[in-house]
């Protein structure tokens, strides 16, 4: 079986595309799978890491301003559509996928249509409980559309919606929480935090976390993100700050309480560790769908939501205090199991 992931923009797209391909190779070796994304998005070095195989296809995003720098970058995205058209046949003609799966973000707009036109069936995979554009416009010709939550399938136009949980890391859960310290040199007893603000970074969350971390109260795993590299100067006397966390399972593994935004693949990762968390939905992100997935999760799981514009120290600190050690049952995970034996089924017809 030949399949091509499409999906990027921030790690939200990626991760369940990179977690699919882990669990397939795994599963099977003679599967060959390559990764489609934007030649300038982050998901270059994210696939680069785990040994995938990566093409670029010239694509950019649409601006819902009314402005005339959007104008601008709307002429740009709909030269880039064009291009990336022509680009994406190309890259399905050479490798001759069984199928596709997309997993969000722009980039997969132009190359999951370009792959229906050639007659090659493909599938989605949709993080949040708001589904994006272009997911909706997708989703009609998909074989299927498979969900990380139920309250995305009032949006979706297709019969067989799957409600598959998200596709998370394989090696979740494998570590006990003191195996998990050990492994990252922590051999104190105040409760180790967990927090980060996505791959690209929250200024706010940064600056409240630092204040935070200057009481001494807790141990402290931090990740400032891409976009913030001027942090770094700031937090160099605690060893556990870093740009990005890429030993995501061992840290939530290690921790006792998690600070984040409520981007779905967290949730599902949180929900599958089972710890106690405090959600800080982006405001930044199309149709508040990070609120709308953490009231969501809060309805299920121990939590605590709290808006960035609320965030102060004092209540950081106070909802810290009211979670710790409160007991989580872990949810099972299965989503890339489920997707695969689709997948297979599919290919066979």
């Amino acid at each position: 079986m030949k399949i091509i992931l499409v999906g990027g923009g921030t790690s939200g797209h990626i991760n369940p595309a990179l977690n699919i391909a882990e669990y397939i190779m795994n599963a099977d070796k003679s599967v060959e799978i390559l990764y489609v994304g934007s030649k300038k998005g982050i998901e270059v070095e994210f696939a680069k890491r785990v040994g995938l195989n990566f093409n670029g296809i010239t694509v950019s995003g649409f601006s819902r301003k009314h402005d005339l720098e959007a104008a601008k970058k709307n002429i740009i995205a709909i030269k880039n559509v064009v291009v990336s058209s022509f680009e994406s046949r190309k890259i399905l003609k050479s490798f001759k996928p069984d199928i596709c799966i997309g997993t969000g973000g722009y980039v997969m707009g132009s190359f999951l249509y370009s792959a229906h036109l050639s007659g090659i069936p493909y599938v989605i995979q949709e993080q949040n409980s708001i589904p994006g554009f272009t997911t909706k416009i997708l989703s009609k010709h998909a074989r299927a559309v498979f969900l990380g939550s139920e309250d995305a399938k009032k949006y979706i136009k297709n019969k067989n919606c799957i409600v598959s949980g998200n596709p998370i890391k394989s090696n979740f859960c494998v570590l006990s929480k003191d195996e998990a310290k050990k492994k990252l040199g922590i051999n104190n007893d105040l409760p180790l935090i967990l927090s980060f603000g996505g791959s690209l970074g929250s200024p706010v969350i940064n600056n409240v976390m630092l204040e935070v971390m200057k009481t001494k109260r807790y141990n402290h795993i931090h990740g400032y993100g891409k976009n913030n590299k001027d942090f770094a100067e700031r937090v160099k006397d605690y060893p556990l700050i870093q740009e990005y966390i890429y030993n995501m399972p061992e840290c939530m593994a290690a921790c006792d309480l998690i600070i984040c935004r409520s981007g779905a693949m967290t949730l599902s990762e949180l929900a599958t560790i089972g710890k106690p968390a405090i959600l800080i939905p982006s405001p930044n992100v199309t149709n508040n769908h990070q609120f709308h997935n953490a009231m969501s999760y809060s309805k299920k799981f121990v939590s605590t939501v709290i808006e960035e514009k609320n965030l102060t120290k004092d209540l950081l600190i106070k909802s810290i205090d009211e979670l710790l050690d409160k007991n989580v049952v872990p949810q099972i995970n299965n989503a890339c199991e489920i997707i695969y034996n689709f997948l297979k089924s599919v290919v066979k017809q």
